[in-house]
C-alpha cells in the first residue's frame, strides 16, 4: 500500500471546512438558520473549495496519481451544497457554477460574463461593490422568470491573486420562495376567508334565531330553513377545501414536477368521474385524442384536478343536451418558448364569457355572475387554481369564447424532451374572442 503525498495548504484549508460543511448540512435539515446565515456560511466554504480547485489546476501537471482521487473531494463538496454557488473570476466572468445554480437558475456556461446568465441589477451592484473592496455583502432579490422566486444573495470577496482568471468571488443564493409563500397564503388565507364565509355564516345565524324563535313550532319553516342551512354550510366546507388547495398549490408553484405522465390516463378517470353529473343533465363528454399521446412532465393529482374543475365548468354552464369535447393534439411551438408542447382543450357548447371578463375571470373570488355562480355551488376559485396549476407545470392557459356559442378552455404543457418530434399541429383550435390569462 502506497502512501501518497502529504496535503498541500490548500488541501488543508478544504479538510478544515469540512466541519462547517457538515455543519450547514445538519442545520439546513433541521431549519434551524435563515437564509442570510447559510449563505455566509455557503461562502466561506466554497470560498476554500475555489481556490483549492484553482490551485488544482494550477499544479495538474505535476500531481501524481495518487493524489488524484483526494484532490476530488473540493469538487464533490461545491456539487452537492444545496444553494445556487457561482465562482467569478476579477472581470466579472464566471468560472465555476454547481448542480443547484444549473437546475433552479439555468446557469451552465462557463467563461461567460455574469450580466449574460443573472441579469439582474441588484446582484451586478453587489459584485462591483464587493470587488471594489467590500468583503461580504447581502441582499433579498426577486426572479421573475419563469415563476416569481425571491432568493437570499450573498457575495464574497476572496484573497487577490497576481493572475486574473484565478477565483475572486463568490456568489451564494438561498431560496425564500417557499417560506414566503407560506406566509403571503396565510395572509391572503385569512383575508379570503373572512369576506367570503361573512355571508353564509351571517344567514346561518339569522336562520338559527328563526327557528329557535318564531318558527319554533312551525314544522314547514323548519324543513325549509333547515335545507337551506345545510346547502350554505355545503358551500363553506367547498369554499375552504378550495381555499386550502389553492395555498397548498402557490407554496409549491415555484417547483416544477418530475414525472413522466400520460394525459389519457387524466383525461379518462375525470371523464368516469363526471359522467353520472353529465348525464342528469343529457350531456355527453367525448374525448378526441391521438394514439400515442406524447408524455408530458405532471403531477398527476394536480392536473387531475385542473381536468376536473374545467370539464365540471362546462357541465354547469354548457347547455343541456349538448356535447363536451375534450381534445388533445400536440403543438409544434408553444407561444413564447417555441418548444413543442401539448394542448387539451375542453370545448363546451354555453352562453360564451363577454369579453370584458376574459382577462380577470382567474383571479380568486372573480364571478361573471355571482348569483348564478353560487346557485351552482360554485366558490369562484376553480379557475385561479388551474392558474396556478398549469404555472407550476410551466404551461400557460388559454380562453376563447363567443357568446351564443360556447367557451374553450386550452391548457398548454411542454413535451418530455422525447416526443419534440411528435408535434404536428401548429396551435390550438381557438374560436371566437381569445386572450392568454397565464400570467398572474
Amino acid at each position: 500500500m502506497q502512501i501518497g503525498r502529504p496535503p498541500t495548504e490548500a488541501w488543508s484549508l478544504t479538510l478544515a471546512l469540512l466541519p462547517a460543511v457538515a455543519a450547514l448540512a445538519a442545520l439546513a435539515v433541521f431549519d434551524r438558520i435563515d437564509g442570510l446565515a447559510a449563505a455566509g456560511i455557503g461562502v466561506l466554504v466554497v470560498a476554500g473549495g475555489a481556490a483549492h480547485l484553482f490551485s488544482r489546476g494550477r499544479r495538474a501537471s505535476t500531481a501524481t496519481a495518487q493524489a488524484r482521487p483526494a484532490e476530488s473531494v473540493p469538487h464533490d463538496i461545491l456539487e452537492r451544497l444545496p444553494d445556487p454557488v457561482i465562482v467569478l473570476n476579477a472581470g466579472r466572468v464566471i468560472i465555476g457554477v454547481n448542480r443547484a445554480a444549473r437546475d433552479l437558475l439555468g446557469i451552465g456556461m462557463a467563461g461567460r460574463d455574469l450580466a449574460m446568465s443573472l441579469r439582474h441589477p441588484a446582484v451586478l451592484a453587489a459584485v462591483e461593490t464587493v470587488f471594489s473592496g467590500i468583503a461580504e455583502l447581502s441582499e433579498e432579490i426577486t426572479l421573475p422568470v419563469p415563476v416569481p422566486r425571491t432568493f437570499t444573495f450573498s457575495v464574497g470577496r476572496l484573497p487577490s491573486a497576481a493572475d486574473p482568471a484565478a477565483p475572486a468571488a463568490v456568489l451564494v443564493l438561498h431560496d425564500e420562495t417557499r417560506a414566503q409563500r407560506a406566509e403571503q397564503s396565510r395572509a391572503d388565507f385569512v383575508a379570503n376567508a373572512s369576506h367570503e364565509l361573512r355571508s353564509p355564516l351571517s344567514a346561518l345565524i339569522g336562520f338559527i334565531e328563526t327557528l329557535r324563535g318564531p318558527a319554533r313550532n312551525d314544522k314547514a319553516a323548519q324543513e325549509r330553513f333547515l335545507d337551506i342551512m345545510r346547502a350554505e354550510a355545503l358551500r363553506m366546507a367547498r369554499l375552504i377545501e378550495d381555499l386550502l388547495s389553492l395555498s397548498r398549490v402557490e407554496i409549491n408553484e415555484h417547483v416544477p414536477p418530475r414525472t413522466a405522465l400520460d394525459v389519457r390516463t387524466v383525461l379518462g378517470a375525470t371523464a368516469d368521474a363526471l359522467t353520472g353529473r353529465a348525464a342528469a343533465r343529457d350531456m355527453h363528454i367525448v374525448i378526441e385524442a391521438p394514439d400515442p399521446v406524447p408524455t408530458v412532465l405532471g403531477d398527476k393529482d394536480q392536473l387531475t384536478q385542473v381536468f376536473h374543475n374545467l370539464v365540471d365548468n362546462a357541465i354547469k354552464y354548457g347547455r343541456t343536451g349538448t356535447e363536451i369535447r375534450v381534445i388533445v393534439q400536440p403543438v409544434d411551438r408553444l407561444p413564447g418558448t417555441g418548444k413543442p408542447g401539448l394542448a387539451i382543450s375542453v370545448v363546451d357548447q354555453g352562453d360564451g364569457i363577454p369579453a370584458v371578463h376574459l382577462p380577470r375571470i382567474t383571479e380568486r373570488f372573480y364571478r361573471i355572475d355571482e348569483s348564478r355562480s353560487r346557485k351552482l355551488g360554485g366558490t369562484g376559485l376553480g379557475l385561479a387554481i388551474v392558474k396556478h396549476i398549469v404555472n407550476r407545470h410551466r404551461g400557460q392557459l388559454k380562453i376563447a369564447s363567443e357568446e351564443g356559442i360556447g367557451s374553450t378552455f386550452t391548457v398548454l404543457l411542454p413535451l418530455i424532451g422525447g416526443d419534440a418530434g411528435k408535434a404536428r399541429v401548429p396551435s390550438p383550435p381557438a374560436d371566437g374572442i381569445s386572450r392568454d390569462v397565464m400570467k398572474p
